[in-house]
Protein backbone atom coordinates (compact mmCIF):
# COMPACT_ATOMS: atom_id res chain seq x y z
CA UNK A 1 0.00 0.00 0.00
CA UNK A 2 2.82 2.15 0.90
CA UNK A 3 3.31 5.06 -1.93
CA UNK A 4 0.22 4.77 -4.49
CA UNK A 5 -0.90 8.12 -3.11
CA UNK A 6 2.09 9.43 -4.01
CA UNK A 7 2.14 13.15 -5.45
CA UNK A 8 -1.75 13.18 -4.24
CA UNK A 9 -2.63 16.10 -1.95
CA UNK A 10 -5.81 15.65 0.93
CA UNK A 11 -7.67 18.73 3.11
CA UNK A 12 -8.27 17.74 6.21
CA UNK A 13 -11.22 20.56 7.53
CA UNK A 14 -11.45 20.77 11.20
CA UNK A 15 -12.03 22.80 14.05
CA UNK A 16 -12.03 22.86 17.50
CA UNK A 17 -13.87 19.73 19.00
CA UNK A 18 -12.89 17.13 16.25
CA UNK A 19 -13.23 13.69 17.45
CA UNK A 20 -9.39 13.04 17.72
CA UNK A 21 -9.11 9.51 16.25
CA UNK A 22 -11.11 10.50 13.12
CA UNK A 23 -8.63 13.49 12.44
CA UNK A 24 -5.20 11.56 13.63
CA UNK A 25 -5.78 7.37 12.45
CA UNK A 26 -6.88 8.33 8.84
CA UNK A 27 -4.56 11.43 8.63
CA UNK A 28 -1.88 8.73 9.29
CA UNK A 29 -2.92 5.83 7.17
CA UNK A 30 -3.30 8.43 4.38
CA UNK A 31 0.22 9.73 4.31
CA UNK A 32 1.57 6.19 5.36
CA UNK A 33 -0.07 5.30 1.65
CA UNK A 34 2.21 8.37 0.19
CA UNK A 35 -0.22 10.96 0.36
CA UNK A 36 0.81 14.48 1.48
CA UNK A 37 -2.43 15.48 4.05
CA UNK A 38 -2.91 19.08 4.68
CA UNK A 39 -4.78 20.27 7.95
CA UNK A 40 -6.90 23.09 7.49
CA UNK A 41 -8.86 25.18 9.72
CA UNK A 42 -11.07 29.00 9.98
CA UNK A 43 -9.41 31.79 11.41
CA UNK A 44 -5.35 32.24 11.63
CA UNK A 45 -4.51 29.79 14.62
CA UNK A 46 -1.91 27.46 14.98
CA UNK A 47 -3.26 24.73 15.93
CA UNK A 48 -6.89 23.24 17.16
CA UNK A 49 -7.85 20.92 20.27
CA UNK A 50 -9.49 17.02 19.47
CA UNK A 51 -12.29 15.82 21.75
CA UNK A 52 -11.12 12.09 23.14
CA UNK A 53 -14.16 10.50 23.48
CA UNK A 54 -15.10 12.10 26.54
CA UNK A 55 -12.43 14.77 27.49
CA UNK A 56 -10.20 17.61 25.61
CA UNK A 57 -7.75 15.70 23.63
CA UNK A 58 -4.66 16.76 21.97
CA UNK A 59 -3.57 19.74 19.98
CA UNK A 60 -2.85 19.36 16.58
CA UNK A 61 -0.79 21.46 14.39
CA UNK A 62 -3.04 23.42 11.27
CA UNK A 63 -0.77 23.83 8.44
CA UNK A 64 -2.88 26.09 6.63
CA UNK A 65 -5.96 28.65 7.47
CA UNK A 66 -9.20 28.22 5.92
CA UNK A 67 -9.20 31.14 4.22
CA UNK A 68 -5.63 31.10 2.28
CA UNK A 69 -7.16 27.26 1.27
CA UNK A 70 -8.15 26.27 -2.44
CA UNK A 71 -9.86 23.52 -3.47
CA UNK A 72 -7.84 23.74 -6.46
CA UNK A 73 -4.59 22.48 -4.58
CA UNK A 74 -6.14 19.13 -3.44
CA UNK A 75 -7.01 15.89 -4.68
CA UNK A 76 -9.68 14.95 -1.92
CA UNK A 77 -11.32 16.20 0.99
CA UNK A 78 -11.51 14.58 4.51
CA UNK A 79 -14.49 15.75 7.25
CA UNK A 80 -13.54 14.48 10.48
CA UNK A 81 -16.16 14.06 12.96
CA UNK A 82 -16.84 14.73 16.60
CA UNK A 83 -20.24 16.72 17.40
CA UNK A 84 -18.77 20.57 17.97
CA UNK A 85 -16.29 20.44 14.87
CA UNK A 86 -18.66 19.59 12.44
CA UNK A 87 -21.46 21.84 14.31
CA UNK A 88 -19.14 24.73 14.14
CA UNK A 89 -18.07 24.35 10.52
CA UNK A 90 -21.55 24.15 9.26
CA UNK A 91 -21.96 27.74 10.67
CA UNK A 92 -19.02 29.43 8.92
CA UNK A 93 -19.50 30.15 5.11
CA UNK A 94 -16.05 30.10 4.01
CA UNK A 95 -16.08 26.25 5.14
CA UNK A 96 -19.67 25.46 3.42
CA UNK A 97 -17.81 27.15 -0.12
CA UNK A 98 -15.00 25.27 0.76
CA UNK A 99 -16.58 22.04 0.55
CA UNK A 100 -18.88 22.39 -2.16
CA UNK A 101 -15.88 23.39 -4.33
CA UNK A 102 -14.61 20.19 -3.67
CA UNK A 103 -18.47 18.87 -5.06
CA UNK A 104 -18.28 21.14 -7.84
CA UNK A 105 -14.60 19.94 -9.42
CA UNK A 106 -15.94 16.41 -8.99
CA UNK A 107 -13.27 15.83 -5.94
CA UNK A 108 -13.75 13.23 -3.88
CA UNK A 109 -15.36 14.02 -0.20
CA UNK A 110 -15.13 11.91 2.86
CA UNK A 111 -16.79 12.17 5.95
CA UNK A 112 -17.40 10.36 9.02
CA UNK A 113 -19.44 10.14 12.31
CA UNK A 114 -20.76 13.80 12.80
CA UNK A 115 -18.30 15.05 9.61
CA UNK A 116 -21.82 14.76 7.35
CA UNK A 117 -23.49 18.06 9.02
CA UNK A 118 -21.21 19.74 7.05
CA UNK A 119 -22.65 18.45 4.43
CA UNK A 120 -25.93 19.08 4.78
CA UNK A 121 -25.29 22.95 4.94
CA UNK A 122 -23.34 22.12 1.83
CA UNK A 123 -26.36 20.98 -0.12
CA UNK A 124 -24.54 18.21 -1.11
CA UNK A 125 -26.81 15.13 0.31
CA UNK A 126 -29.77 14.88 -1.79
CA UNK A 127 -30.28 11.78 -3.51
CA UNK A 128 -26.97 10.07 -1.94
CA UNK A 129 -26.45 6.99 0.09
CA UNK A 130 -25.00 7.59 2.84
CA UNK A 131 -24.15 6.34 6.64
CA UNK A 132 -22.85 8.52 9.71
CA UNK A 133 -23.56 8.44 14.09
CA UNK A 134 -27.04 6.57 14.25
CA UNK A 135 -27.97 10.61 15.43
CA UNK A 136 -27.68 12.08 12.03
CA UNK A 137 -29.95 9.47 10.38
CA UNK A 138 -33.01 11.58 10.17
CA UNK A 139 -30.79 14.81 9.65
CA UNK A 140 -30.00 13.04 6.81
CA UNK A 141 -33.24 11.21 5.68
CA UNK A 142 -34.69 15.24 6.35
CA UNK A 143 -32.01 16.81 3.55
CA UNK A 144 -33.10 14.10 0.87
CA UNK A 145 -30.40 11.42 1.40
CA UNK A 146 -30.50 7.56 1.57
CA UNK A 147 -29.21 6.83 5.20
CA UNK A 148 -28.10 3.26 5.54
CA UNK A 149 -26.41 1.49 8.74
CA UNK A 150 -23.30 -0.04 6.68
CA UNK A 151 -19.48 0.50 7.84
CA UNK A 152 -18.72 2.40 4.79
CA UNK A 153 -20.56 4.21 1.65
CA UNK A 154 -19.07 5.07 -1.50
CA UNK A 155 -21.64 7.01 -3.60
CA UNK A 156 -19.53 8.40 -6.80
CA UNK A 157 -16.91 10.64 -5.33
CA UNK A 158 -18.73 10.60 -1.42
CA UNK A 159 -17.66 8.36 1.14
CA UNK A 160 -19.33 8.43 4.37
CA UNK A 161 -18.84 6.02 7.32
CA UNK A 162 -20.06 5.77 10.55
CA UNK A 163 -17.77 6.30 13.76
CA UNK A 164 -14.15 5.46 14.98
CA UNK A 165 -14.68 1.53 14.60
CA UNK A 166 -15.11 2.17 11.33
CA UNK A 167 -11.41 4.29 10.26
CA UNK A 168 -9.74 1.28 8.61
CA UNK A 169 -12.55 0.91 6.12
CA UNK A 170 -13.19 4.42 5.27
CA UNK A 171 -9.44 5.05 4.74
CA UNK A 172 -9.05 2.38 2.31
CA UNK A 173 -11.90 3.39 0.88
CA UNK A 174 -10.84 7.18 0.74
CA UNK A 175 -6.75 5.25 -0.74
CA UNK A 176 -8.87 3.39 -3.53
CA UNK A 177 -10.60 6.07 -4.97
CA UNK A 178 -7.93 8.23 -4.74
CA UNK A 179 -5.31 5.63 -6.33
CA UNK A 180 -8.07 4.51 -9.01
Amino acid sequence: MAQQLDGRKVAMLATDGFEQSELTEPKRLLEQAGAQVTVIAPGNRAEITGWNMKNWGDKIKVDQPLEKARAEEFDALVLPGGVMNPDKLRQIPEAISFVQSFSSMKKPIAAICHGPWTLINAGLVKGRKMTSWPSLKQDLENAGAQWVDEEVVADGQLITSRKPDDIPAFASAVIELLAA
